[in-house]
């Protein structure tokens, strides 16, 4: 399969990005990041984007692909409503709608997070922009289109994009609360999967990317 990874100059993105190249099923993989992620490897193209709302002329390189993972997001920590808003959902709608344009039997695997909030109505603003994302996605003309909400999500041994205060507990945490724990090539995997079979839910808790990986 071909794949579009965004965002992959964050750690989920990374940590994706790594088991498509070892997975056997990804042939080709396109980078679309901000900024240049310094890795070569025969399966890896990168295109650079700066603002993802903003793809004209940039149709021929993002058509014929079969999958996008989007990692893409940012830390609602510090930020304002509009802003993040922007970044979150608006930038993320304009980046698909444009894909399923050119790619309509596509699946688009989005990285949401645990506790979204569907409803759309909750008080947490981070939880209430991301389940508006996850809605609207649904319904764009997509082969498919799956939310994954992880949870702690150990990374890949030589991943570059993890926070420092991150690594005293990528050990500890797994084995203190491991119902709310994954490692970052279960989901690689469970995107991978999802783009080969069929899932009956398009919102993926920590228990469905298990299952969904594990097949």
């Amino acid at each position: 399969m071909k794949v579009i990874i965004t965002g992959a100059t964050g750690m989920v993105g990374e940590g994706v990005l790594f088991e498509c190249l070892e997975n056997q099923m990804v042939k080709e993989i396109l980078m679309v990041n901000r900024r240049h992620y310094d890795l070569e490897h025969p399966k890896l193209k990168e295109l650079l984007i700066s603002d993802f709302t903003k793809l004209e002329g940039l149709e021929s390189k993002l058509s014929h692909y079969d999958a996008c993972f989007y990692c893409a997001g940012i830390s609602s920590v510090g930020m304002n409503e509009e802003k993040y808003n922007y970044i979150t959902y608006e930038t993320t709608m304009a980046f698909a709608g444009q894909l399923a344009k050119l790619n309509p039997d596509m699946v688009f695997n989005f990285v949401s997070g645990s506790h979204t909030d569907s409803t759309e109505k909750g008080k947490i603003m981070w939880a209430r922009i991301k389940g508006k994302t996850e809605n609207a996605l649904m319904k764009l003309p997509f082969k498919a289109q799956y939310n994954f909400r992880p949870g702690f999500m150990k990374p890949f041994e030589g991943q570059k994009n993890v926070k420092t205060l991150f690594w005293p507990i990528i050990w500890i945490f797994p084995i203190l609360l491991p119902k709310i724990s994954l490692t970052l090539k279960q989901v690689g995997q469970a995107m991978i999967n999802a783009v080969q079979m069929a899932y009956p839910k398009q919102v993926l808790e920590i228990a469905d990317i298990k299952i969904l990986a594990a097949k």
